[in-house]
């Protein structure tokens, strides 16, 4: 792709939840893929001559204020000051926003900072966005990357508990504001995009779809001269990575993987993902219900809960593994299974979320419906029994990521983006 060049010189991009450091910490509290997607974006950005300043919630004091990239010098993670000096899960951090807001625009002024735009991931740093934008005149960008309407569809439960858990009212309300509000937004698949309509009534001119990208050159097979890393895991496993959470289906991944066990002797499920600290009550709640499944099936022998997977091990674990599975109720997207893909693994994935957009089953993955464990299991025994299909699937889905997916592409297109949308008057 060549590369352009851009009137764009400085971007502010906000991330305001969970645990946002230059080298992330997956896994942790609401510490996942957009992490991921913001860093390497960030980066790639960069590329094209722009510096980019990622601006998050300050609650760590041994953490400092500006805090450089390593491997990139014009990336920088800002932290603001809101709040108590304590972790806010984002189901509770609106009420801290406007300081966050405030104090943000404070920092900038102080320190004579002028950015082209400024652009919020997901709806907490939409709200600070609109905010902080405002106040410094200069238009405000918008992606959602998850959308609170198409969650609770998609969780179901007990809509009082449901609502008391999660503030899904007050999520929609405020995400249909930033919505209306913002210059124009980005969303992940077309998927999202009909989900505004569906479920929030909201359609725009204004709405450009832009998938999240893959590190192609870190995530890649292994090169016959590479020797196997010892991970400290069994010969034969089937692998599910995500964060401890009760929206990504590790209860209906056993359900199935009990099946498969029924039929396939020698395999192995290797549940990665968590917190690298101490758990928050909804990923203890959910290790505990792992657990109970586990012990009733008495599969304890054949289930492994490994935690957080530290990054010099990520790549090995999943080049080793037989398969990848997505079995996520609700995903917008499904980084980790892009991830798996670029490695050459096979995947079997939720059709429930946006990576459907991304692959074609029974060409560059096996989608299904991870409620039914039938399904579920029919698929991972057909990939774990049929080596041609595997191999198949599994070199289908790394040419398509990385035809499509590397983060150059992903920058250019957000270039574009900008470009297209920066001078146009509200």
């Amino acid at each position: 792709m060549n590369q352009k060049t851009s009137s764009l010189k400085n971007i502010c991009m906000l991330s305001t939840h969970g645990y946002f450091d230059p080298v992330p910490q997956l896994g942790r509290t609401d510490t996942g893929g957009q992490v991921v997607y913001v860093l390497q974006l960030a980066k790639a950005l960069t590329t094209h001559g722009i510096k980019v300043d990622i601006y998050t919630r300050w609650f760590d004091r041994d953490k400092p204020q500006i805090d450089p990239v390593p491997d990139n010098v014009d990336v920088r993670i800002v932290r603001i000051p809101a709040g108590p000096w304590e972790f806010i899960p984002k189901e509770e951090i609106y009420n801290v926003l406007p300081e966050l807001a405030g104090n943000m625009t404070g920092f900038i002024r102080e320190h004579n900072l002028d950015y082209n735009l400024f652009h919020g991931h997901y709806v907490d740093a939409g709200i600070v966005t609109l905010d902080v934008a405002r106040a410094l005149n200069r238009p405000a960008f918008f992606t959602a990357h998850s959308l609170g309407a198409w969650k609770k569809e998609q969780m179901g439960g007990d809509p009082v508990e449901m609502e008391k858990k999660f503030r899904f009212s007050h999520r929609i309300a405020e995400e249909l504001r930033v919505f209306r509000s913002v210059r124009a937004q980005t969303v992940t698949t077309d998927v999202q995009r009909e989900k505004l309509r569906e479920l929030y009534g909201f359609t725009s001119d204004d709405i450009t779809v832009i998938p999240p990208g893959v590190d192609i050159h870190t995530f890649r097979p292994m090169e016959s001269e590479e020797a196997s890393m010892d991970i400290g895991l069994v010969d034969r496993y089937i692998l599910c990575l995500s964060r401890i959470d009760s929206n990504k289906g590790h209860d209906l991944l056993l359900n199935a993987f009990d099946l498969v066990c029924k039929s396939v002797p020698d395999i192995h499920l290797v549940i990665g993902g968590g917190s690298t600290s101490k758990a928050g009550p909804t990923e203890l709640e959910v290790l505990a219900d792992m657990k109970r499944i586990i012990a009733e099936k008495d599969m304890g022998h054949r289930v492994h809960i490994t935690g957080y997977i530290p990054d010099e091990h990520l790549v090995a674990t999943y080049r080793q593994a037989a398969m990848f599975v997505l079995p996520s109720l609700f995903e917008p997207f499904g980084m980790t299974a892009l991830e798996a893909m670029a490695c050459g693994r096979p995947v079997v994935a939720s059709r429930l979320g946006g990576i459907r957009e991304v692959v074609t089953s029974e060409e560059s993955s096996l989608l299904v419906d991870p409620a039914d464990p039938r399904e579920f299991s029919a698929a991972i025994i057909r990939l774990l029994n049929d080596e041609q299909l595997s191999q198949r699937i599994g070199e289908q889905g790394r040419y398509i990521v990385r035809e499509r997916y590397s983060w150059a592409a992903i920058a250019a297109q957000h270039i574009e983006f900008y470009e297209q949308y920066l001078n146009r008057q509200m």
